[in-house]
C-alpha cells in the first residue's frame, strides 16, 4: 500500500505518447484524431455492478500493481491515462460490465512484472486510433456518458466509429483538487 500511495505522489507519470492526426473543431465543440501504438496493458474487468461502483476499486488494484504489489515488487512509476472501457446499451446506460486498463511503462513493455493479484492480466494492444474530446472536473459514469453524447452528437451518424464499446480516460490521481484531465475517446473504425 505504502508502495502505492508513494509511487502516485512521488513518482514519474509517464503519458501514453500517440500521433496527433488532426485538431478540428464542429459545431463548437473541439477534438482530436489520435492514433496510439500497440502496448501492454495491465487490465482488470468487472460484470454485475455499475461505473461508480466499481471503477475506484479496480484502478486502486492496478495502482497497487505498478506501485510494487507484483512478483518482482518493482514500482514501475505511474503511467497516464487509466483507460476504463465501457460498453452503453442502445439507449446510452453504460453495461454493468466494464474493463480498466492502464498501459505498462515504457522500460517494462518487454518484460512487465507479474501480478500478483490473479484479478489483473497483462494483455498486448493493438494500435489503434481514436476521436479523443476532453474536459475537466470530477468525472464518473453521469459525466463521461454526457461526453460521449457531446462527441456522438459532434461526429455525426456517418463517421466511422465503434459504437459499441468507448473509453474514459482520466489522467489524475484521485486527489488532485483542480485542472483535472479526462478524456472520452471512440474508437475509429478501421477501413
Amino acid at each position: 500500500m505504502f508502495g502505492m500511495i508513494k509511487n502516485s505522489l512521488f513518482g514519474n507519470t509517464e503519458e501514453t505518447e500517440y500521433k496527433l492526426l488532426s485538431s478540428e473543431t464542429k459545431d463548437g465543440v473541439g477534438f482530436e484524431v489520435r492514433r496510439y501504438e500497440a502496448a501492454k496493458y495491465a487490465a482488470v474487468s468487472s460484470e454485475g455492478r455499475s461505473f461508480d461502483q466499481v471503477t475506484g476499486e479496480l484502478v486502486r488494484k492496478l495502482l497497487m500493481y505498478i506501485g510494487g504489489s507484483n512478483e518482482q515488487g518493482e514500482a514501475m512509476g505511474t503511467a497516464a491515462p487509466i483507460i476504463i472501457t465501457v460498453y452503453p446499451r442502445n439507449d446510452g446506460v453504460l453495461s454493468r460490465r466494464l474493463m480498466v486498463g492502464i498501459r505498462i511503462p515504457t522500460i517494462y513493455q518487454q518484460s512487465p512484472p507479474t501480478p500478483t493479484d490473479s484479478a489483473i492480466r497483462i494483455e498486448e494492444r493493438p494500435g489503434m486510433t481514436v476521436y479523443a474530446l476532453q474536459f475537466g472536473g470530477f468525472a464518473g459514469e453521469s459525466e463521461y456518458r454526457a461526453e460521449a453524447l457531446r462527441l456522438t452528437r459532434t461526429l455525426g451518424e456517418t463517421a466511422p466509429f465503434q459504437r459499441k464499446q468507448y473509453f474514459c480516460c482520466s489522467y489524475d490521481p484521485p486527489l488532485k483538487p483542480y485542472g483535472r484531465r479526462n478524456e472520452v475517446w471512440f474508437l475509429q473504425e478501421e477501413p
